[in-house]
């Protein structure tokens, strides 16, 4: 028996509808209409015979097969992306020292930038993950051409590329993952929070006490890693960008809500364009289907 061959097409748009969870959504992210979108997972359903979306209930979720078809699909995208940039993209060559903020996309970013070295063996990159302030202040005396890290509330410097939404999380299976502010619990909650001068943590202080809500910081880590870990053995609440959550982590309901944050380019972005843009490119592209990231305005 001959089995069909999977268009790259239909399982990218499939991949986009998964990660943007909705097909609204993924019509805007791919520049379709919603109805183009429908027709084709629809073509996509017909070439499989089976059901990779479960459109009965009020938010849209994969169906069992769906959720098996999206690690190939990933798997699938990733190969050809990197195939037809290796043989058409222009040839790009240089040196560029990145920093990289701890908060962006941890679990993504290595692989994302070792595929990137693949597809542009001529650039030398060198990486350094860290707290978003240290790593500008490191850019302005020059130890560091360009970061990619957060943009304060109202601050305009730098040039944003993504938004992401921040969510409170706990352990998937602790007690605090089940947290509500009219629970009637009398302890103010725990909370695990990197040093002061994050912005997250800044933003979890105010939002918590314009709520009147009772906190306190039992665990702090100068490792975005450990007060992950603080958070998965059930110590505390802890607050992450959606993109940055586990499997052992879960959100925290009947907390207020934290607005967005907005990651940007912070050096001479475009002093350095031919590198840059490739690289934010290819940032982009492989993220796109994978997390719920928006392209900053």
């Amino acid at each position: 028996m001959r089995y069909p061959d999977l268009d790259i097409d239909l399982l990218r748009c499939f991949a986009t509808v998964a990660g943007q969870g909705g097909f609204t959504a993924a019509g805007q992210s791919l520049g379709l209409t919603q109805s183009a979108v429908s027709l084709k997972i629809k073509r996509l359903e017909d070439i499989l015979r089976k059901r990779v979306f479960d459109r009965t209930s009020r938010r849209l979720s994969l169906t069992p097969d769906g959720e098996v078809l999206l690690v190939y699909a990933r798997r699938l995208l990733t190969l050809n992306d990197e195939a037809v940039r290796r043989m058409i993209a222009p040839p790009v060559r240089g040196h560029l020292r990145l920093g990289v903020a701890d908060h962006f996309v941890p679990q993504h970013l290595a692989p994302i930038l070792a595929r990137f070295a693949r597809t542009y063996p001529d650039v030398q990159l060198e990486v350094e993950v860290g707290r978003s302030h240290e790593l500008r202040a490191d850019c302005e005396r020059g130890t560091l051409d360009l970061v990619i890290g957060k943009r304060r509330d109202g601050e305009t410097a730098g040039t944003p590329i993504w938004t992401e939404t921040l969510a409170w999380v706990a352990a998937r299976d602790g007690q605090l993952a089940r947290w509500t502010a009219d629970s009637g619990r009398n302890a103010p909650l725990p909370l695990a929070m990197l040093p002061p001068g994050c912005m997250f943590r800044d933003r979890t202080l105010s939002t918590l006490s314009r709520a009147n809500i009772a906190h306190e910081i039992v665990y702090t880590s100068a490792s975005l890693l450990g007060v992950i870990a603080a958070a998965e053995a059930g110590l505390a609440v802890t607050v992450l960008g959606r993109s940055t959550l586990t499997p052992g982590l879960r959100e925290v309901v009947g907390l207020p809500p934290l607005g967005t944050a907005e990651m940007a380019i912070f050096g001479d972005a475009e002093g350095r364009s031919a590198l840059v843009d490739p690289l934010v490119g290819f940032i982009r592209e492989s993220l796109a289907a994978t997390v719920a990231l928006r392209p900053a305005a």
